[in-house]
């Protein structure tokens, strides 16, 4: 079953209210909090490496303590690892996990456990990257579509003439990656004064990016734009334009805030984050579990858009730019 995207003023008040939760710091003032024994949710992501994960964790913790819950937290070492993450699913339910807030690896080979977890009675969020199973009750996350989109306008807003585009991507598998990379494509393509000169699929990690973006920009000097579509591999292609000295003739745009990155935008080597707001996704991902567990699903909607904003050196210093490139701790 594909799940649609609910709007309304109704929607907009419930992720208004939460997101005036998340900034105030209302966390554990009591609203909502659970009356009786916790219940158990099993937080299951892509890794435990990034600055982006350790927001999400940040998120999770707090729902979890607001809402008198028993949570775990569990990714492997990779990003590729769908293996290692199906059996942490299993693991998860084995444990007596009730509920399951999961960033899948993979939109296909995490179905099957998935799946088998429903059928033993655990309730399913997504969170950050969806998974093809029917038994997900919410998703929560970015548009990735949309970020895409945003990441390509942000280059034909700055870039003039013909723009000729290379994009560094993570797993082929991973449901955000790819959508990111087709709103790209498709704001590109209804230009009419662009191409993709190149894209590369490489490891969710920087070094690897760094390696494949510099083989890329090489092989393809005509490149003068560059995309790259989750931190690893914004922090790779950073490297790659700044070791190869094409800060001033590559506009590169990047998703989500790390050091390097944000300091890519102080020094030249990235022109524009798309940043996300992982904070959000593991706080509304746990509370979204509670409320399936107390008997609010009927009131959960089934996508939540968590927004995503666009920075640029020219607007990085205002508050709006700083909360959203610096994760909550």
């Amino acid at each position: 079953m594909r799940r649609s995207k609910i709007g309304g003023g109704a929607f907009r008040r419930w992720i208004a209210l939460s997101a005036a939760m998340l900034l105030a710091g209302l966390c554990g003032c009591g609203m909502g909090q659970a009356i009786g024994p916790p219940h158990t949710v099993a937080l299951v992501v892509k890794s435990t490496r990034t600055e982006f994960w350790r927001s999400v964790f940040a998120g999770a913790e707090a729902a979890a303590a607001e809402y008198n819950i028993l949570l775990t937290i569990a990714g492997p070492e990779t990003e590729e690892d769908y293996e290692t993450q199906n059996r942490m699913i299993a693991e998860a339910v084995d444990a007596g996990a009730e509920a399951l807030v999961l960033s899948a690896i993979d939109y296909e080979e995490n179905a099957a456990a998935v799946d088998a977890a429903a059928k033993a009675g655990v309730r399913i969020v997504a969170i950050d990257s969806d998974v093809g199973s029917d038994a997900v009750s919410s998703y929560i996350g970015t548009d990735n579509h949309a970020a895409g989109r945003m990441a390509a306008q942000a280059a034909l807003e700055r870039v003039e003439g013909p723009l000729r585009v290379g994009m560094v991507n993570f797993d082929v598998g991973t449901a955000n990656g790819q959508e990111r990379e087709q709103g790209a494509e498709a704001a590109f393509l209804e230009s009419g004064r662009a191409e993709i000169a190149a894209v590369v699929n490489t490891l969710v990690d920087a070094e690897a990016a760094a390696r494949d973006t510099a083989a890329m920009l090489e092989s393809h000097p005509e490149i003068n734009v560059l995309l790259a579509f989750n931190e690893p591999t914004s922090v790779g292609a950073a490297q790659a334009i700044r070791e190869l000295g094409l800060s001033e003739s590559v506009f590169c745009v990047g998703f989500d805030s790390n050091v390097v990155t944000i300091d890519g935008l102080q020094t030249g080597d990235v022109d524009a984050l798309i940043v996300q707001n992982p904070y959000a996704m593991g706080y509304l991902g746990v509370e979204s579990a509670y409320r399936l567990l107390a008997g609010q699903g009927d009131s959960l909607p089934e996508t939540v858009d968590t927004s995503t904003q666009i920075v640029y050196q020219s607007n990085m210093f205002t508050l709006d730019s700083q909360k959203a490139l610096f994760a909550f701790e």
